[in-house]
Protein backbone atom coordinates (compact mmCIF):
# COMPACT_ATOMS: atom_id res chain seq x y z
CA UNK A 1 0.00 0.00 0.00
CA UNK A 2 1.36 3.42 -0.91
CA UNK A 3 1.52 6.24 1.61
CA UNK A 4 -1.22 8.17 -0.20
CA UNK A 5 -3.48 5.10 0.03
CA UNK A 6 -2.63 4.77 3.72
CA UNK A 7 -3.54 8.43 4.31
CA UNK A 8 -6.81 8.09 2.42
CA UNK A 9 -7.70 4.96 4.41
CA UNK A 10 -6.99 6.79 7.67
CA UNK A 11 -9.05 9.78 6.53
CA UNK A 12 -11.95 7.51 5.49
CA UNK A 13 -12.25 6.16 9.02
CA UNK A 14 -11.86 9.61 10.54
CA UNK A 15 -8.36 8.95 11.78
CA UNK A 16 -5.54 11.40 12.15
CA UNK A 17 -2.08 10.87 10.79
CA UNK A 18 -0.72 7.78 12.45
CA UNK A 19 3.03 7.97 12.99
CA UNK A 20 3.21 4.18 13.23
CA UNK A 21 1.80 3.84 9.74
CA UNK A 22 3.96 6.61 8.33
CA UNK A 23 7.29 5.43 9.76
CA UNK A 24 7.39 2.40 7.49
CA UNK A 25 7.74 4.73 4.49
CA UNK A 26 11.07 6.17 3.39
CA UNK A 27 11.80 9.90 3.44
CA UNK A 28 11.68 9.85 -0.39
CA UNK A 29 8.20 8.28 -0.32
CA UNK A 30 7.04 10.88 2.21
CA UNK A 31 8.46 13.69 0.02
CA UNK A 32 6.77 12.31 -3.10
CA UNK A 33 3.46 12.00 -1.26
CA UNK A 34 3.71 15.58 -0.02
CA UNK A 35 4.38 16.70 -3.60
CA UNK A 36 1.26 14.84 -4.75
CA UNK A 37 -0.82 16.36 -1.97
CA UNK A 38 0.36 19.87 -2.87
CA UNK A 39 -0.35 19.21 -6.56
CA UNK A 40 -3.94 18.25 -5.67
CA UNK A 41 -4.34 21.24 -3.33
CA UNK A 42 -4.50 19.18 -0.14
CA UNK A 43 -2.27 21.59 1.73
CA UNK A 44 -3.42 20.83 5.27
CA UNK A 45 -2.65 17.15 4.81
CA UNK A 46 0.65 17.99 3.09
CA UNK A 47 1.66 20.18 6.04
CA UNK A 48 0.63 17.52 8.56
CA UNK A 49 2.61 14.90 6.67
CA UNK A 50 5.57 17.30 6.53
CA UNK A 51 5.42 17.69 10.30
CA UNK A 52 5.26 13.91 10.71
CA UNK A 53 8.16 13.47 8.30
CA UNK A 54 10.26 15.98 10.27
CA UNK A 55 9.53 14.18 13.54
CA UNK A 56 10.53 10.83 12.03
CA UNK A 57 13.46 11.93 9.83
CA UNK A 58 14.68 15.35 11.05
CA UNK A 59 18.00 15.18 9.17
CA UNK A 60 16.78 13.72 5.88
CA UNK A 61 17.61 15.76 2.79
CA UNK A 62 14.27 14.73 1.24
CA UNK A 63 12.28 15.85 4.26
CA UNK A 64 14.25 19.07 4.78
CA UNK A 65 13.86 20.00 1.11
CA UNK A 66 10.11 19.43 0.94
CA UNK A 67 9.30 20.94 4.34
CA UNK A 68 11.33 24.04 3.50
CA UNK A 69 9.25 24.43 0.35
CA UNK A 70 6.09 23.98 2.43
CA UNK A 71 7.34 26.66 4.83
CA UNK A 72 7.87 28.99 1.87
CA UNK A 73 4.37 28.26 0.58
CA UNK A 74 3.06 29.08 4.06
CA UNK A 75 5.21 32.23 4.09
CA UNK A 76 6.94 31.08 7.26
CA UNK A 77 10.23 32.61 6.21
CA UNK A 78 12.18 32.06 9.42
CA UNK A 79 11.30 28.35 9.38
CA UNK A 80 12.17 28.12 5.69
CA UNK A 81 15.58 29.70 6.38
CA UNK A 82 16.18 27.35 9.31
CA UNK A 83 15.29 24.24 7.29
CA UNK A 84 17.30 25.25 4.21
CA UNK A 85 20.28 26.18 6.38
CA UNK A 86 20.16 22.66 7.81
CA UNK A 87 19.88 21.20 4.30
CA UNK A 88 22.92 23.18 3.13
CA UNK A 89 24.87 22.07 6.21
CA UNK A 90 24.05 18.42 5.50
CA UNK A 91 24.78 18.66 1.77
CA UNK A 92 27.99 20.64 2.27
CA UNK A 93 29.93 20.93 -0.99
CA UNK A 94 27.14 18.97 -2.71
CA UNK A 95 24.49 21.62 -2.06
CA UNK A 96 22.49 22.07 -5.24
CA UNK A 97 22.05 25.39 -7.09
CA UNK A 98 18.28 25.27 -6.46
CA UNK A 99 18.98 25.02 -2.72
CA UNK A 100 21.02 28.22 -2.84
CA UNK A 101 18.32 29.98 -4.87
CA UNK A 102 15.62 28.98 -2.38
CA UNK A 103 17.77 30.07 0.57
CA UNK A 104 18.43 33.46 -1.04
CA UNK A 105 14.70 33.95 -1.66
CA UNK A 106 13.76 32.86 1.85
CA UNK A 107 16.34 35.23 3.33
CA UNK A 108 15.06 38.11 1.21
CA UNK A 109 11.50 37.42 2.33
CA UNK A 110 12.74 37.12 5.91
CA UNK A 111 14.14 40.67 5.51
CA UNK A 112 17.78 39.67 5.63
CA UNK A 113 19.19 41.06 2.35
CA UNK A 114 22.76 41.18 3.65
CA UNK A 115 22.85 37.44 4.32
CA UNK A 116 20.88 36.79 1.12
CA UNK A 117 23.64 38.52 -0.86
CA UNK A 118 26.28 36.53 1.02
CA UNK A 119 24.49 33.25 0.16
CA UNK A 120 24.06 34.31 -3.48
CA UNK A 121 27.82 34.91 -3.64
CA UNK A 122 28.51 31.50 -2.05
CA UNK A 123 26.21 29.81 -4.53
CA UNK A 124 27.80 31.59 -7.46
CA UNK A 125 31.26 30.57 -6.23
CA UNK A 126 30.13 26.95 -6.55
CA UNK A 127 27.93 27.45 -9.64
CA UNK A 128 29.22 30.50 -11.56
CA UNK A 129 26.90 29.93 -14.53
CA UNK A 130 23.69 29.57 -12.50
CA UNK A 131 21.36 32.16 -14.06
CA UNK A 132 18.86 32.40 -11.20
CA UNK A 133 21.60 32.97 -8.62
CA UNK A 134 23.18 35.61 -10.83
CA UNK A 135 19.80 37.35 -11.17
CA UNK A 136 19.25 37.23 -7.40
CA UNK A 137 22.73 38.66 -6.79
CA UNK A 138 22.15 41.44 -9.31
CA UNK A 139 18.83 42.36 -7.67
CA UNK A 140 20.45 42.35 -4.24
CA UNK A 141 23.37 44.45 -5.49
CA UNK A 142 20.89 46.98 -6.92
CA UNK A 143 18.98 47.00 -3.63
CA UNK A 144 22.21 47.53 -1.71
CA UNK A 145 23.25 50.35 -4.04
CA UNK A 146 19.86 52.06 -3.69
CA UNK A 147 20.02 51.75 0.11
CA UNK A 148 23.51 53.23 0.13
CA UNK A 149 22.51 56.18 -2.06
CA UNK A 150 19.31 56.77 -0.05
CA UNK A 151 21.26 56.91 3.17
CA UNK A 152 23.92 59.11 1.63
CA UNK A 153 26.64 56.56 2.27
CA UNK A 154 29.23 55.49 -0.23
CA UNK A 155 30.66 52.00 -0.50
Amino acid sequence: MTLIQELMNQAAVGGLLNAQAIQRFSPAEIRETIQSLVATDQLDLANALGDAGMSLHPHSEDILAITSLLAMMNQDWSLAVELIDELVAIQGANAQPFTYVMLVRALRCNLDPVRALEVARQGLAAYPDQVELAAEKMALDEFSDSMMSTSGLQH
